[in-house]
Formats: structure tokens, C-alpha cells, sequence
């Protein structure tokens, strides 16, 4: 019983900080950002003086011989999709919050601005498979849930498939969404998919990390352990050879995360755990807005 109420303090304590963010920040920003992304046709009238040329219907007008535009109403309703990697190399940490905490606090403060908004918000907690799929949702409630599961879920692997992820994503979101989606982003090979992806939906890739993953420091022979295989093996950090191809290697695949989502037209957030990711996604919204 006591860790369903630790549980429910820990939710608490995140729904008061996240919430008032998204109530002063970030609801306003979110709507103006991402408002009338959807629009649907809703009738023709008679053109009138003003109206914008590229919205005449040349079917209409040529039936009735007199220009006819057409309407358009905006999509009050958006769903967001918040997908996050539970894999294993999300827990290397040695900041004082774990890459997990600032995640659950983003995904939180988004499901909220989503929420004043009266939108739809969805789950989807990856590895190298699909862990969990929360079908999108209105109310505080659902949120609290999502909250929830981001605290207390256990992955059943520690692999990543950032690809198999968002196959997934363009199966089940038959609709337009508004996906962000969350991982230190330690993979390649899914240029392809994120293309697909983010021909159909708003897509945004927020990367958390940790600056002492960037680069190895000097500490001679270390045994290290490789969170997603599990497998040990001894690494000797005296060698500038090895510090320089693990940082090279650790540029690599943020240079690949930042061009492919670039390329696919898709949205762009990175964010180190010292730092604020208030500030990282109000500049973002602004930039976008």
C-alpha cells in the first residue's frame, strides 16, 4: 500500500510543478503553435471583395459562371502522441535527475498544455519493441495516468528501435497527430520511417542527455557494462584512441538525430540535463509559432 502512495505523492508533486508551466508558459504557446494545423472543408459561398484568390473553387465558378471559395474551418481537436524510449541507456545519468525524471516532467508538461487545449493525449513507451500503447484520450484523469505509467513502468528490454517505434506510430494514428518523441536517441538506421512519419504527422524529436556521456574522462582500466546488451567488458580510459572514438562515436549519432528529423521536415529539441527544458521548449514554440 505504501508504495501506491508514494506513487500517487510522486504523480502529485509532478502534476503541481509541470501544471502551473503548462497553465502560464505553455498553454498559450502550445495553441498558438500548433492551432489550425488541421483544416477541414466545411462549405463554398459567393467570392467576395478581399477574400484570398487560392481558396476559389474553379469547379464552382465554372458550374455558376461567378467566382465561389471555399471554407475552411480549423480542427478545434488535435491529438498528441507522447512516445518515449524506456530503454536501458536512458537510466546513465550522473546529474542530479535522472534522464527518466526530466522526460516524465516534459511528457507532463506537454499532456497538460495539451489538456487546456481540450485535446486528445496518447502513450506509446518503446525499446526494441512496443512496451506500452495508451490510446489518446481527453481529461486530467488520463493524464494522471499517463503520469503514472512513466513513473512506475518496467521495460521488458533494454534494446532500442527508434524505426520499429514509429511503424508502429503511422499504423495505429490513422489521423493527422501532434507526436513528440523522447530519447537520447543512440541509434541509426531510421531515416526512412521518420520521413513517412513526418510526412503525415507533426513531428518533434526531443533528445535528453547527460554531458558526461559526450566524452569518457580518464579513470585508467574501468569495468563497464553495457546497459542495453548487459554485456561487461574491461575499457581502459587511459587511452586518448578510445576516449576519441567513443566521443566521435557519441557525435556521430547526434548529428544523425539532428540532421534526419531536420530532413524530414520534422521538429528538432535537445536538452542536457543541467540544463532547463522550460526554456528548450518555449524557445522552440516561439520559433515555431
Amino acid at each position: 500500500m505504501s508504495s501506491t502512495k508514494e506513487l500517487l505523492k510522486k504523480v502529485r508533486k509532478i502534476e503541481i510543478k509541470t501544471r502551473r508551466l503548462s497553465d502560464h508558459i505553455f498553454g498559450g504557446e502550445y495553441h498558438s503553435t500548433f492551432k489550425g494545423r488541421g483544416m477541414t472543408f466545411s462549405e463554398v459561398r459567393q467570392y467576395q471583395f478581399g477574400d484570398d484568390v487560392r481558396a476559389i473553387d474553379w469547379n464552382v465558378t465554372a458550374r455558376y459562371n461567378e467566382p465561389y471559395i471555399k471554407v475552411f474551418e480549423e480542427e478545434r481537436e488535435l491529438t498528441m502522441m507522447l512516445m518515449v524510449d524506456v530503454s536501458g541507456s536512458k537510466f546513465f545519468g550522473t546529474q542530479n535527475q535522472f534522464k527518466e525524471e526530466m522526460v516524465t516532467e516534459i511528457s507532463a508538461t506537454l499532456a497538460f498544455s495539451a489538456l487546456q487545449n481540450n485535446d486528445k493525449i496518447g502513450l506509446i513507451l518503446f525499446s526494441d519493441q512496443i512496451e506500452l500503447f495508451i490510446p489518446p484520450k481527453k481529461g486530467k484523469s488520463h493524464v494522471l495516468r499517463i503520469i503514472r505509467e512513466l513513473l512506475e513502468f518496467k521495460p521488458k528490454s533494454k534494446k532500442t528501435d527508434i524505426a520499429g517505434a514509429l511503424k508502429f506510430l503511422s499504423s495505429v494514428m490513422k489521423k493527422k497527430a501532434i507526436v513528440f518523441m523522447m530519447s537520447d536517441f543512440i541509434a541509426d538506421d531510421y531515416e526512412q520511417t521518420l520521413k513517412i512519419a513526418g510526412k503525415k504527422h507533426d513531428l518533434t524529436g526531443i533528445r535528453v542527455y547527460d554531458r558526461h556521456e559526450e566524452t569518457i574522462p580518464n579513470l585508467g582500466l574501468v569495468q563497464m557494462q553495457d546497459e542495453e546488451t548487459g554485456a561487461i567488458q574491461l575499457i581502459n580510459t587511459a587511452s586518448k584512441k578510445v576516449r576519441n572514438n567513443y566521443a566521435k562515436f557519441y557525435k556521430e549519432k547526434a548529428n544523425y538525430f539532428e540532421n534526419t528529423f531536420k530532413k524530414s521536415g520534422s521538429g528538432v529539441i535537445s536538452t542536457r540535463l543541467d540544463e532547463s527544458y522550460v526554456k528548450k521548449l518555449l524557445g522552440y514554440f516561439k520559433r515555431r509559432g
